[in-house]
């Protein structure tokens, strides 16, 4: 297994949008194309309007071509759409990948 840990910085005031396109459509979309996310959080400052999440992946092929079909896919498009209708969200996404070490169990 693979996992990448994205790290989304919004735009000032754009904390709720992003809240609501997550539990409203996105993770929803995800789902259908197969993708897991495992882990969900925001940032305890909320002055750094930041949120972080942990997708699980078998391997980056099956990551890409999952990525591929979600940013193809209309009603994704559509969502991005009417959620920037007044500017963009996302100020700065960034992505690690990351993989398991053999001495930790998650005990």
């Amino acid at each position: 297994m693979i996992y990448e840990l994205r790290i989304y910085t919004m735009h000032e005031g754009k904390m709720q949008a992003i809240h609501d396109r997550f539990s409203q459509a996105t993770l929803e979309i995800f789902e259908k194309h197969g993708m897991r996310v495992t882990q969900f959080w925001e940032d305890i400052e909320p002055e750094n309007n930041r949120i972080f999440y942990v997708m699980e992946f078998p391997d980056m092929e099956t990551r890409n071509q999952q990525f591929e079909k979600f940013q193809a896919d209309p009603e994704w498009q559509r969502v991005k759409a009417d959620s920037e209708k007044d500017g963009p969200i996302v100020k700065k996404l960034e992505s690690i990948f990351l993989k398991n070490v053999p001495y930790f169990t998650g005990k």
